[in-house]
């Protein structure tokens, strides 16, 4: 049976804890809509991919998403995944691609500390030549972070440096240099990270 080209979808917001009643809204996805948002879910993995469309439900930013379930032949969801980008990690750190510098917390699982985004990283103090944001960026290059993986929830590869005691003096010297007033107190998270991640979606 080959896949098809349109799927009717019908999705309500996810509640944890607690039955509750939410309406049903119906939508009617094409082919690729509905693989990126699996793909969000599951990463670029067959057999997961397989067995989500087979199962006909998905959890996706708070809502369940539901749809008659199918088999999908392994050679033509092959051919439809290989539109979406892999992961490549070849693909060099590029510090003009970045849009955002994550602050994570230690363990496998690692908290958020800090969302930085470039736009405003980029704000200059008063007569400053040069924004935090180009020396964060500065300081990233020579520190080289390691490819992580490709998030098709953000569209982007994702770079992570671990930090050390030296690269956190560096980076907190540039926020109390360059920084503006409000960017500088969201620094006081810096000493209990360890590591950030950088965002580069793929122009």
């Amino acid at each position: 049976m080959p896949l098809p080209d349109t799927i009717p979808v019908r999705y309500t917001e996810e509640e944890a804890g607690y039955v509750t009643v939410r309406p049903l809204v119906r939508q009617t996805f094409r082919l690729q809509e509905l693989l990126d948002m699996i793909l969000t879910v599951a990463g670029k993995d067959i057999a997961r991919v397989r067995q989500l469309l087979h199962s006909g439900t998905v959890v996706y930013h708070f809502y369940r998403y539901s749809w008659a379930g199918f088999d999908a032949n392994e050679a033509e969801l092959a051919a439809a995944l290989a539109e979406f980008p892999d992961a490549d990690p070849a693909r060099p750190f590029s510090g003009a691609h970045c849009t955002n510098a994550i602050l994570e917390g230690a363990g496998p699982n690692p908290r958020t500390l800090l969302d930085l985004d470039r736009a405003a990283a980029s704000k200059r103090r008063l007569f400053r030549s040069q924004s935090f944001w180009e020396r964060l960026m500065e300081i990233a290059a020579e520190e080289n972070p390691a490819y992580r993986k490709y998030s098709y929830g953000s569209r982007a590869d994702l770079y992570a440096l671990p930090l050390n005691t030296e690269t956190i003096s560096r980076i907190a010297e540039a926020a109390n240099r360059l920084a503006p007033a409000k960017l500088r107190s969201a620094f006081r998270a810096l000493p209990d990270a360890a590591s950030i991640l950088f965002i580069c979606p793929r122009g």
